[in-house]
């Protein structure tokens, strides 16, 4: 009864005529509907979460790969904008970034190799030869850029740096940046370099053999003197029987005089312009990691070489290089 009367009241309040059975009706209806939409809401809802889940990485993926086009693009532009109106400077900024592409791809390589050498505790003189000349060559590299970087640090020097580096490329540069010009004129300097100190060589070795105690040594050096000076390679067996000259007095290197350590530093590509104890430091390490090389290069075989590495070698000791720089070290301390 009191169900009724609250029904027909709010039917009079809203001027129209409501039976309690449409209200039950209608409240049927809202429930159900209720139902039915909190239903589509609870089945909705995992795809919902799903789609919030990956839509930022679709979209971080569609970013980055839009960010690189639009580089790459502009880039492009960028690169041809240079060439047709600076073709000199363009040439240089080619050179340039290629350099620095290829210096990454080594400092690569030898941070792998270091790896592998601290993993399975191998030293330098058992690696293989490519990996060996890589780490040699990978630290001459980094000596130069080293040696570019201390001088850029005073206020305004990184401007004369840039001169010095564009009129000396080959004592400054390494060999990423030389173009290829200048790779093929550098090789036949060095070139020249090593043949400018033979002569040198040659006659201090002469001189001293009066000097030599033993007659058959005496004989066998004067012998080896004559085959170099005409054209004729020493054969090992020649070398081997004057081990005993370079070990001690006059031809160790310890009682090389000043004059005798600039001649065999200039055939060996180094710098002459340093003090006696320092040359003779100098000397001994080049030339034992020139011999550990030539040990590795012997496992591999020579005619495992490929015609790029034998013209890539600017250091690669001529006949008389081989021999005047291999004797004070290697030859003193025995040879395999």
């Amino acid at each position: 009864m009191a169900l009724s009367r609250v029904c027909w009241a709010r039917a009079a309040l809203w001027g129209s005529a409501v039976t309690p059975g449409s209200i039950v009706t209608r409240r049927l209806q809202l429930g159900r509907s209720g139902l039915a939409w909190g239903a589509l809401r609870l089945f909705d809802l995992p795809c919902r979460s799903s789609k919030l889940h990956l839509s930022p990485k679709a979209d971080m993926k569609s970013l980055i790969s839009y960010v690189v086009t639009k580089t790459k693009a502009i880039n492009g532009k960028y690169h041809r904008f240079l060439g047709r109106h600076f073709p000199r400077f363009y040439i240089l900024y080619t050179i340039f970034m290629k350099g620095l592409q290829m210096f990454w791809a080594d400092a690569k390589k030898a941070r792998r190799i270091k790896t592998n050498m601290w993993k399975h505790n191998v030293k330098f003189h058992q690696l293989p030869y490519r990996e060996m000349e890589h780490l040699r060559q990978f630290r001459q590299d980094v000596t130069k850029c080293l040696f570019l970087g201390i001088i850029s640090i005073p206020p305004f020097a990184n401007y004369l740096v840039f001169l010095l580096m564009y009129l000396f490329p080959r004592q400054l540069l390494i060999k990423h940046f030389w173009t290829p010009k200048q790779q093929i004129d550098f090789l036949d300097i060095y070139h020249a370099l090593r043949k400018q100190s033979h002569s040198e060589i040659i006659s201090y070795l002469e001189s001293v053999i009066p000097f030599v105690s033993d007659a058959g040594l005496q004989w066998h050096l004067t012998e080896l003197c004559n085959k170099i000076q005409n054209g004729t390679h020493p054969a090992v067996q020649d070398i081997l029987a004057l081990r005993e000259c370079f070990r001690n007095h006059p031809l160790g290197i310890n009682q090389l005089q000043a004059l005798q350590l600039k001649a065999l530093s200039r055939a060996m590509l180094l710098t002459p312009h340093l003090p006696p104890p320092w040359l003779r430091r100098r000397l001994k390490t080049h030339t034992t990691v020139i011999h550990q090389l030539d040990r590795a290069l012997a496992k591999l075989g020579i005619g495992q070489l490929t015609a790029q590495e034998v013209k890539s070698k600017p250091s690669c000791p001529s006949c008389c290089t081989t021999w005047s720089c291999f004797l004070p070290t290697t030859l003193g301390q025995g040879a395999e």
